[in-house]
């Protein structure tokens, strides 16, 4: 009995699917039109309405002027003034239109207009799926969505999800910027749109570029992938992932960022940065390094913090925190920098100290000035407690030079001659031609003057009260040879770009660099495990 009952339920199970399937289409149903007439010998098998024609069929309601009706087919071909509606959701028009009831499909030509709550679609040539509901047309069309305009050469327009998309050259305008793709997704209820393959935005604020976005047409946010970046007037912002408010001129880079400033000559790189157009101000943190040509060469600006305000012009760098910095023939570290270009002074505060090719300098303030229309570095100031010290090329000993002020005038991007002002003291390791040690030179004075010759020592003169000696190596005590206050720091001297960073930092770097791939493996791995599960799959059907 129980099999009986199994047989039964399957035979009634597979009766009524088979139904399902093999139930016919609805038919198209004319529910008005003012003449008909059926003609064998111009259209066989069709049935001529005219006159305020009106169709249903599951769902849509088509009216049209005149009308052929193919019964056995299913089929109406409709001629002036056709419209095709669908609940609410959408309306078609045009001058002629084919609708098949067998495949629940339109086709509209002559001056085709699509509409729907949010957006008007104008072409030549439309087709409707109702089976997907999906609208797709392959010449040149314009849809209208409240403030902005597109226009392409073909496109598709998702029913349900409201969605626009383009695949070929499409342009979405309003009166603020315009939108250039090859692959635009838009959805009209929203005003979002996703950008996919090179892409731009053009705006009188600024140019944009991205092959893989997204812009929020109705708030003017947007969110940028992939090749990105931004350009300003002056200014490049790049970075792996970029924020931008239109509407505050805000943008915010993360991770590989990089920022040009082809007025000033500047790169400023980081991981983080924001940028305010409108308050000309911009930070920059996480490795952050400001990179300014000058004489052809670079300087590198290091800081915890990088802050550029200021218009083009008169810009103001700020660097803060164990700021470290790198030029080819000098390097230096202090607590910050503040740095204007309006007056070519940059300001080290906080503990400075300067490495001019073997010479430590220390003071309480330096001053670094420039020259604005030779766009050379021109002097050197270090105000109070100035110290400066070298190595003795061949002995143990430090030359040593310490006074309050010091005043150094630059060539060709090299510091040529300083003067030390008051109460200078100097222990200087005297050597002849063939660097043999004459003695030790150990005196004060009011003023000294240093000529240098390739960042070396080449003659020291002193100026007013001079008081000291020349000492024999023997006769100077080890205890006498340093001067109060010596403090030499050559194993912190900075000797390349890349020694701006500490330790700790490129220890950092590369953990984000370690967690980045391994986060992109992760993201990869699924496809692997699901490869794998496909092809033991295959194997096990084989047995």
């Amino acid at each position: 009995m129980k099999k009986s009952l199994n047989f039964l339920t399957y035979s009634l199970v597979f009766f009524c699917v088979h139904i399902v399937l093999a139930q016919a289409p609805k038919k198209i149903l004319i529910e008005h039109s003012d003449y008909s007439d059926v003609d064998q010998e111009k259209i066989p098998d069709a049935i001529l309405f005219t006159g305020n024609v009106r169709v249903s069929h599951d769902g849509v309601v088509l009216t049209c002027n005149r009308a052929y009706f193919f019964q056995k087919e299913n089929y109406l071909k409709a001629f002036g003034n056709v419209q095709l509606v669908q609940g609410d959701t959408l309306f078609l028009n045009s001058k002629y239109a084919e609708y098949s009831g067998q495949l629940k499909k339109a086709f509209a030509t002559g001056n085709a207009v699509m509409s729907s709550p949010d957006a008007t679609l104008a072409t030549d040539t439309i087709n409707f799926d109702r089976n997907t509901q999906e609208v797709f047309y392959n010449t040149q069309g314009t849809i209208i969505n409240k403030d902005n305009t597109l226009k392409s050469k073909s496109g598709r327009y998702y029913v349900a999800q409201k969605k626009f998309q383009f695949l070929t050259a499409v342009t979405l305008t309003n009166k603020t910027y315009e939108i250039k793709s090859n692959h635009l997704d838009y959805y009209s209820n929203s005003g979002h749109s996703y950008l996919f393959g090179p892409s731009t935005i053009t705006s009188k604020a600024n140019y944009i570029y991205t092959e893989k976005g997204f812009y929020d047409t109705k708030k003017n946010l947007a969110h940028f992938l992939n090749k990105s970046y931004i350009k300003y007037d002056d200014r490049v912002i790049k970075g792996d992932s970029l924020y931008y408010d239109r509407n505050k001129e805000f943008a915010s880079a993360t991770r590989n960022v990089k920022i040009t400033d082809s007025v000033n000559r500047g790169i400023v790189k980081g991981h983080y940065a924001e940028l305010y157009k409108k308050k000309d101000s911009m930070f920059v943190t996480k490795r952050a390094v400001a990179v300014n040509f000058v004489e052809n060469d670079s300087v590198y600006i290091h800081g915890k913090k990088l802050m550029v305000t200021g218009k083009e012009g008169d810009r103001i760098i700020r660097a803060y925190n164990n700021v470290r910095f790198y030029k080819t023939d000098m390097s230096g570290k202090c607590d910050s920098i503040h740095s204007r270009s309006k007056i070519a002074l940059t300001k080290l505060i906080g503990n400075p100290i300067l490495w001019n090719g073997d010479n430590q300098i220390t003071g309480d303030l330096m001053h670094l000035i420039g020259d604005n229309h030779t766009q050379k570095l021109d002097s050197l100031k270090v105000l109070n407690n100035t110290f400066l010290v070298s190595k003795d090329t061949l002995g143990t000993g430090f030359n040593q030079v310490k006074g309050q002020n010091l005043f150094g005038k630059f060539q060709d991007g090299k510091l040529h001659d300083v003067d030390i002002v008051k109460n200078t003291e100097v222990i200087y390791y005297m050597r002849n031609d063939a660097k043999e040690l004459i003695g030790i030179n150990k005196n004060v004075s009011s003023k000294i003057n240093i000529l240098f010759d390739k960042n070396a020592v080449e003659t020291i003169t002193f100026f007013k009260q001079v008081d000291g000696e020349i000492y024999p190596e023997a006769e100077l005590p080890e205890n006498a040879r340093t001067l109060r206050g010596l403090n030499w720091r050559g194993d912190e001297r900075i000797k390349s770009k890349d020694d701006i960073f500490t330790k700790e930092e490129n220890d950092e770097e590369l953990k984000v660099a370690a967690a980045t791939v391994k986060d992109k493996a992760k993201k990869e791995a699924p496809m692997k495990i699901r490869k794998e599960t496909l092809n033991y799959d295959k194997k096990s059907r084989k047995k």
